[in-house]
């Protein structure tokens, strides 16, 4: 019996970025670990990958092509798949021009070479592309806005911080690599504010938990930064560093503290505690991405970097607003941005998907995505994809959107690809590389768009292997210490061009160096309201939260079962027991649950996983109305309002 133990990177979409030993025996892969010496990963994995084995050998695993015929998706050799989807691509080109073929791409994988599966597009057109960020969008907007960047300080500064403040955050089930720093970090003196309408795991850490009004983190903000001025809190530098202070001053001062307070539902003597923790620095926010996943949410966003900056935490050592690393910094583009003939609003993608004429999308490819199981809108979404002429979906599983597909094109998992990654968690670059061969029925997207590239005539596309490519995306940073050879010779390598500080110098990195405050008040989110029917309860909030079990819509274990399950107060379902069968329903659609009553949860929300499965109706987008943030394009998932009846 041969065992081997193989190092390798998670490549999923989560800002960890593990470092992963796997124990080999015989050639079959039968024990994850975390890598014991990756400075963040510290030797343990989370639940989601230590279980991802079960995945990989899973029923839903597709070892080979599979091509749509009569209706059903059935093997198919390569040359056959390739040679579908060749002849397609040079037909829409032809008779409708490359706008008519559209290329999704999402985060399943956050590899970089994955951004050589756009330069195909955009060679072969330029064909139409998607903008904004489902994810991420608003947040990011929102810094960039302020701040000129969406970066962080070195992740371990925040032993240097006096308070730390999880804000809408869950690291222990979300980020859990973050637990053991911030464990450090409160041995050493620092208090933690948790902040977060939901009661969940990382209540544990925090000395304070404040569980206010849902959506109210605008009024929180704004209720710490009057507390602030009305105290003479505020930095004495602030104006030479922050634009439209008077500004933000006058929004801040244009409702009194206990004003404030009271629409986030907290009392005021709260407020004033996070105001004492902000002027007792140094400081750090750590912003959760749910609260900027609503309508107003770069608002919200823009409210948090404005408290670091006026309380003078923003240039400190354990200070900072850490919303985001800069995963892709160091890596080098594959080409020049793309100049797409017309975009998808990804957002609003099956409105957009549908809108489309002059000419309508024929083709469409989605690369490292579930749009019908993770945009909101599914059954609309599901709609759109269906109303498409071809489908292409390149993926590990057979998942929602790819039962939908006119060709499934079967590519590597985390245990079998090749790549270099960043973290939007950490500074650390690291490589994925195989621990197992693909099976033989696998391909790496480079060889298929090489052999695409090959079949359409298109030249100009990489034809180098995949170390080259890999070497070629680290050019910037190789002769800094982080060539290919440096990261396979220690597993991960922190970024030479991250700083330990962010603004080192003082200054942030907007065109004059000064911080944009916001000046404007946050207009309330567009609800729609759920019909009231008999023995329905009231409207509550719909929260759809990660969980330990999964990764957006690939879970470990036993998965959510028959029924999806609602977390709610038990005085929100008077007469109803644990494991009640209910409907959840919202203006937009209905899903069966099944019911789980906590009374330490607020009385106007209702808990669902994130990521449950269209098709077995256990998608919390089918719920959700597709609507943008105030910035960056993302989604408002969390601008949704169900009720529950018995059944």
């Amino acid at each position: 019996m041969s065992v081997q133990t193989q190092r390798t990177t998670c490549n999923r979409d989560c800002p960890d970025a593990c470092g992963i030993v796997a124990t080999v025996t015989d050639g079959v892969v039968t024990q994850l670990k975390g890598d014991p010496e990756h400075p963040v990963t510290r030797g343990f994995l989370c639940f989601r990958t230590s279980r991802f084995l079960e995945l990989q050998n899973g029923p839903d695993r597709v070892r080979e092509p599979l091509v749509r015929k009569n209706g059903e998706l059935v093997p198919a050799t390569w040359d056959e798949a390739l040679g579908l989807i060749a002849d397609k691509l040079l037909q829409v080109r032809r008779e409708s021009g490359p706008a008519a073929i559209f290329h999704y791409r999402s985060g399943g994988s956050l590899g970089i070479l994955k951004h050589l599966t756009d330069l195909f597009f955009d060679e072969f057109g330029p064909c139409t592309g998607k903008v904004g960020d489902i994810c991420s969008g608003a947040g990011e907007a929102a810094q960039m806005e302020d701040l000129g960047t969406s970066d962080s300080n070195d992740l371990f500064d925040l032993c240097n911080s006096r308070h730390l403040v999880l804000w809408g955050k869950n690291p222990a089930v979300s980020n859990v690599h973050l637990v053991p720093i911030l464990k450090e970090a409160q041995a050493r003196g620092a208090r933690i504010a948790l902040i977060d309408p939901v009661h969940h795991k990382s209540v544990g850490l925090a000395d304070t938990y404040l569980q206010p009004a849902p959506g109210s983190d605008f009024e929180l903000a704004l209720g710490i930064a009057r507390a602030l001025f009305d105290r003479g809190q505020v930095d004495p530098k602030a104006a030479s560093f922050c634009d439209h202070l008077p500004e933000f001053q006058r929004l801040a001062q244009s409702r009194t503290v206990a004003e404030w307070a009271a629409r986030t539902d907290l009392p005021a003597a709260a407020v004033l505690d996070l105001a004492d923790r902000f002027a007792d620095g140094p400081t750090a926010i750590l912003v959760g991405w749910g609260m900027q996943r609503r309508q107003r949410g770069g608002a919200i966003v823009r409210a948090l970097d404005a408290l670091s900056a006026i309380s003078g935490n923003l240039f400190r050592s354990g200070g900072g607003v850490s919303f985001y690393f800069r995963r892709r910094k160091a890596f080098r583009p594959f080409g020049p941005p793309a100049k797409h003939p017309r975009t998808i609003r990804e957002p609003l993608f099956a409105q957009d998907l549908l809108a489309a004429q002059d000419p309508p999308i024929r083709f469409l490819w989605d690369t490292a995505g579930n749009p019908v199981s993770m945009l909101p809108d599914s059954a609309a979404v599901a709609k759109a994809i269906d109303a498409v002429e071809f489908v292409v979906v390149a993926d590990c599983f057979l998942t929602d959107t790819a039962r939908r597909a006119d060709v499934v094109l079967p590519v590597p998992t985390l245990l079998e690809d090749s790549d270099v990654l960043g973290s939007y968690g950490h500074h650390w670059l690291a490589e994925s590389r195989p621990v197992v061969p693909m099976p033989p029925g696998v391909r790496h997207e480079l060889h298929i768009f090489q052999e695409l590239a090959r079949r359409v005539g298109l030249d100009s596309y990489p034809q180098e292997t995949i170390d080259t490519c890999k070497r070629n995306a680290l050019a910037d940073v190789a002769g800094q210490g982080a060539s290919l050879e440096m990261l396979r010779k220690h597993g991960a390598v922190r970024s030479p061009v991250a700083d330990a500080l962010l603004f080192r110098e003082g200054q942030v990195l907007t065109r004059n160096g000064h911080v944009q405050l916001l000046t404007e008040d946050a207009p309330a989110p567009v609800l729609d309201e759920p019909k009231a029917e008999p023995r329905a309860s009231r409207s509550l909030w719909l929260f759809s939260n990660s969980t330990e079990r999964s990764q957006a819509s690939q879970w470990s274990g036993k998965g959510l079962g028959p029924r999806l399950p609602v977390t709610v107060h038990p005085d929100n379902v008077p007469g109803l027991a644990n494991g009640a069968p209910v409907r959840l329903y919202s203006a937009h659609g209905s899903l069966a649950a099944e019911l789980v009553l906590d009374p330490a949860q607020r009385k106007d929300v209702a808990i669902v996983p994130k990521g449950g499965h269209f098709d077995r109706g256990q998608s919390a987008n089918a719920l959700i109305a597709a609507r943008p943030t105030d910035l960056g394009l993302g989604a408002a998932y969390l601008d949704c309002l169900v009720r529950i009846v018995p059944e």
